[in-house]
């Protein structure tokens, strides 16, 4: 069969473009063999018919992108991130192999020398765990939220809320989004998707029709123990909503701030403090006095009751809620108590000789500090524990000690009471954690071994560092008052007083007559110590030894001019 003139024309122009067509790739394969393929382009920046040391510059360009915060938006708003914070890696040494390998598509190579382009994603991860917890982050910012359905009240008129979708990332789209574009070094535009709210117009519609209408319908009661509350339907109106279950309806919810704030007072007697266990002395010796469970409201079930029977569909049934209570424990129980073992007097001392004013605020004091319990390991402050000492307590004017001199103050003589305390705890063998010494000697007082305190400056305070609880008695009369601690006795201890050195003579000063100044003829000033020695009280060893060196003031002789 012979083939016509003009075709074998066709052929041969065919076979000879095809025979430059392969000897032009084949040039541009010797060419182009170690080198990226002509045209490349890598996240925006032209990577074609590079070398080796050309593609390391250009993936270390996009290593510093890496670094950059990342610029996300959507039809709601715009927030900046970084890359770590999206689980956004760059695999360099991938990205670097990626741009050196040849396109095998011999078309794709044609075009190339024809000047077509020829993209190439780098090799990017996304750990998605990490993404989605950066998108949580962000959904106030980038997404819109769902409206959800529900129901409230206009003067005891159920009133529907309806529900509106909202708009949010589409997590896998935007998951290869961002592995696609983040190196390209622009805001990326996330995908999103709408999405319904849990609770349907229906369900609200039937709720405002039905059980939101029966919750006002009539007044409820709620009873608790002797008490009852009758609340009318407009006033449960303004407590009372309708929210998502959680599982596509709606449930009756009271606000608790509102509900307590009419309740609360209504139904506070109906609850009853627990009673610490302590101890009674009446018998001469320490008695346990039980303790006594309280009870408390308890709001969230008491409010779930309220819910319940203002929403019950019986026509029968009595539209009442019962108070729920909760059980309070005491801190101290009457078991715990026994094991204390406050048994007998570890120790007790007493001072005298105070002025009538200094004798009443001596009395408030001590009655504050009688029947105190110190459990093992507590401390106990003597401010803390009494709290303010001024006027509106009961506190009287009487003699301080001010600025190295005798003057007047609401509370003064405290200092008396101080020192009991202070010497009752030093005998019993409790740690001194806080005392301060009076600025100069007052003769009533053990050198050396006495307390001062001033309300919100000076303290005393001992810690219980045995393994009994101690409680502390205390007694006055207008001429004395005494401190007695109740433990087991574990210690003896034993004081000793320095000798006196380092004598100063008092300055005189002249005062204004009034009721600041008192006279005084002063008195000398001088350096002593105190050891304390304490012994175990059955074997007799020394447990410890400490001894406290004290600087006494001269007290100034006064006259008032």
């Amino acid at each position: 069969m012979s083939i016509h003139p003009s075709a074998r024309v066709v052929l041969r122009v065919v076979i000879g473009v095809c025979a430059a067509v392969g000897i032009a790739l084949a040039v541009d394969l010797l060419l182009t063999f170690d080198k990226s393929g002509r045209g490349t382009v890598i996240a925006g920046i032209d990577a074609g018919n590079l070398d080796a040391e050309q593609v390391d510059a250009v993936t270390d360009r996009l290593a510093d992108r890496a670094t950059e915060r990342v610029r996300l938006r959507t039809p709601s708003g715009a927030a900046t991130t970084l890359p770590a914070e999206l689980g956004l890696n760059l695999d360099v040494e991938a990205t670097r192999a990626r741009l050196l390998e040849q396109p095998r598509n011999p078309l794709t190579r044609i075009a190339a020398l024809f000047g077509a382009s020829r993209p190439v994603e780098p090799v990017v991860t996304v750990e998605r765990d990490a993404l989605d917890r950066a998108l949580d982050t962000q959904r106030p910012v980038l997404e819109q939220a769902a409206v959800e359905g529900g129901v409230h009240y206009v003067n005891g008129t159920p009133t529907a809320d309806m529900p509106a979708a909202g708009k949010r990332v589409a997590r896998d789209d935007a998951t290869s989004t961002l592995a696609r574009e983040w190196l390209d070094g622009d805001a990326i535009d996330l995908p999103t998707e709408d999405f319904s709210p849990t609770v349907s117009a229906e369900v609200v519609e039937e709720t405002v029709a039905g059980p939101a209408a029966r919750a006002t319908s009539a007044p409820l009661t709620v009873t608790g123990e002797r008490t009852t509350v009758r609340i009318e339907p407009a006033r449960l109106g303004e407590m009372l909503r309708f929210g998502p279950d959680g599982n596509g309806g709606l449930r009756p919810v009271i606000d608790q701030d509102s509900a307590r704030s009419l309740l609360a007072p209504r139904l506070a007697r109906t609850e009853h403090r627990a009673v610490d266990a302590t101890f009674s002395l009446s018998t001469g010796t320490p008695v346990v006095v039980p303790s006594r469970d309280g009870t408390r409201i308890d709001w969230p079930a008491t409010l779930a009751s309220m819910s319940s029977a203002a929403v019950d569909d019986d026509p029968a049934a009595d539209r009442v809620a019962e108070v729920a209570y909760r059980p309070v424990r005491p801190r101290l129980d009457t078991a715990a108590a026994h094991k204390l073992g406050v048994r007998e007097v570890v120790s007790e001392f007493t001072t005298s000789d105070f002025t009538s004013a200094s004798g009443e605020n001596i009395r408030l004091a001590a009655a504050e500090v009688d029947g105190a319990l110190v459990r093992p390991g507590a401390t106990f402050s003597l401010n803390t524990h009494t709290g303010p000492r001024g006027a509106a307590q009961g506190y009287v004017d009487s003699t301080i000690i001010d600025h190295g001199r005798a003057a007047k103050a609401v509370g003064g003589g405290i200092s008396q009471f101080a020192t009991t305390l202070y010497n009752a705890a030093y005998f019993a063998g409790l740690e001194d954690v806080d005392h301060t010494e009076h600025s100069y000697y007052i003769s009533r007082y053990p050198e050396a071994r006495e307390a001062t305190v001033f309300e919100g400056a000076i303290d005393l305070a001992f810690r219980n560092n045995t393994r009994h609880g101690i409680y502390i008695e205390t007694s006055w009369d207008p001429s004395s008052v005494t401190v007695r601690m109740w433990s087991t006795k574990t210690v003896e201890v034993q004081s000793l007083t320095g000798e006196r050195s380092a004598y100063t003579d008092p300055p005189s000063k002249t005062l204004p007559k009034g009721d600041d100044c008192i006279a005084s003829s002063g008195s000398r000033g001088f350096t002593t110590s105190n050891t304390r020695v304490i012994t175990d009280a059955r074997s007799g060893a020394e447990v410890s030894r400490h001894t406290r060196t004290v600087k006494y003031d001269p007290e100034p002789k006064v006259t008032c001019r």
